[in-house]
């Protein structure tokens, strides 16, 4: 009995020690530090603010539901970036050594941010979630190990937008002879498409234009005059904040028929279409897998989040089409997290074994049904060789008064982006002097 009780004090005595700072040594914080990069200011807030609302609502919920991830507290910090690249780069160096760890992982909802940090993030070893934005290429983890964007690149959208006005027209073979207009922001983020429309156009036929808006996208009037000189069969709207709703009203003035658009995800939220209300019905846009969903998370935020007083925003957005943009992007980083606690055990993580998880993520139909987000969210599966994870998306459309889905999914073809990927993603290693990765090798 003595042998035994000796035993027990022993191994109390040996977890209080590994829990306790030696004399003259801080205690490590019991805390995960997320950078959170937003832009509540300027001409793109009516979009970002809804963003950011939902991305920081599901870390409150985590913390306050679940008392953290794997019982590690979230702590956060949000940093202003006004949508400038500039900003957003002082932001990253401000945030990526905060923390016991230093940061989880970047978010920096710009194609431009994402561009400016690249280098950063592997020398500092911190991953970048581009969660439906940046490289499309970085979809090609062999090359780019650090950056990860979720659910979605450009290069989908604009093949799963053409299969769509596609099968409107009848199937591929009626596209020949049409006409399909890309207006973008003339930016890094609007020229993304811009390949694979004309890979498309080649391969069926159809005639691209591109038409480019200056930032922030408010003088549209010598883009729309081409759009009604040139008489395009359909319009892309690679548009973001105020050129969206702009773009509409433009439409509107010109008489071109609001149901022959059709935004990428960015541009189809109720500040795009709120400005024109009934005069905007009929405008379509793909959808980031989600639409303005309420579901039993949304419920769980209300109570555990809003109902302690530490909602960031009206009670009434939640559900919008960007509130639940930034929630999902919250969710998908914190999974990451859970998935790398498997591996190196529940404590602070470094950006390196969050990279690792976001990596290995295996969020399948009945983890869905466990987060309360059925209906939106797909199963996601990511890779060394797939850092996307999932290829869906399908249409909303603008009743008037609220999003609705108007069509079934789309799965963006592999066989033509996949390759076009690969030669992009070689060209940049190549570019940059990197290792390309044995994806076959990686555990």
């Amino acid at each position: 009995m003595n042998t035994l009780l000796k035993q027990l004090m022993t191994t109390v005595a040996a977890a209080v020690a590994a829990c306790t700072a030696l004399p003259g040594q801080a205690a490590i914080p019991n805390e995960q530090f997320f950078p959170v990069l937003v832009f509540r200011t300027g001409a793109y807030a009516p979009n970002g603010v809804p963003w950011a609302n939902g991305f920081v609502d599901y870390l409150n919920l985590v913390n306050e539901r679940d008392g953290g991830i794997g019982g590690v507290k979230i702590t956060y910090e949000e940093c202003e970036t006004g949508y400038s690249t500039d900003r957003g780069v002082e932001c990253y160096e401000r945030l990526k050594g905060k923390g016991p760890t230093g940061a989880t992982s970047f978010n920096p909802l710009s194609t431009g941010i994402t561009f400016a940090l690249g280098d950063k993030v592997a020398a500092d070893r911190i991953p970048l979630i581009t969660m439906g934005y940046g490289r499309s290429e970085s979809t090609d983890g062999s090359v780019f190990k650090w950056n990860f964007p979720l659910l979605g690149t450009y290069w989908d959208a604009a093949d799963m937008l053409v299969q769509h006005v596609a099968e409107r027209e009848g199937g591929m073979p009626k596209l020949r002879g049409r006409k399909i207009a890309l207006l973008y922001h003339d930016s890094p983020y609007g020229k993304e498409p811009i390949p694979v429309l004309q890979a498309l156009s080649h391969r069926f036929g159809f005639e691209f234009v591109a038409i480019p808006v200056a930032h922030p996208g408010i003088e549209q009037k010598a883009a729309w005059l081409q759009i009604r000189q040139t008489r395009p069969d359909h319009v892309f709207i690679w548009g973001w904040g105020v050129m969206n709703s702009t773009a509409i009203n433009e439409a509107i003035a010109v008489n071109y028929p609001r149901d022959r658009m059709y935004g990428v995800w960015w541009a189809g939220a109720e500040p795009d279409v709120l400005p024109s209300q009934a005069a905007a019905a009929g405008y379509h846009a793909l959808t980031l897998q989600h639409s303005a969903d309420q579901r039993r998370v949304h419920d769980d935020i209300r109570r555990y989040v809003y109902g302690r007083g530490k909602g960031a925003g009206d009670p009434s957005a939640i559900g919008q089409v960007l509130y639940n943009r930034g929630l999902l992007n919250a969710l998908l980083v914190v999974e990451a997290v859970r998935t790398a606690q498997g591996r190196y055990g529940r404590q602070p993580l470094t950006g390196e074994q969050v990279r690792w998880g976001a990596e290995n993520l295996a969020i399948d139909g009945a983890r869905i049904g466990t987060l309360g987000i059925d209906g939106m969210l797909q199963p996601l599966h990511t890779s060394c060789a797939d850092h996307e994870g999932a290829h869906r998306a399908r249409i909303h459309s603008w009743d008037g008064t609220a999003w609705r889905y108007t069509s079934d999914w789309y799965e963006s073809d592999r066989t033509l982006l996949g390759p076009m990927m690969a030669v992009a993603a070689k060209k940049y290693a190549a570019d940059k002097g990197l290792p390309v990765r044995d994806c076959s090798k990686e555990g």
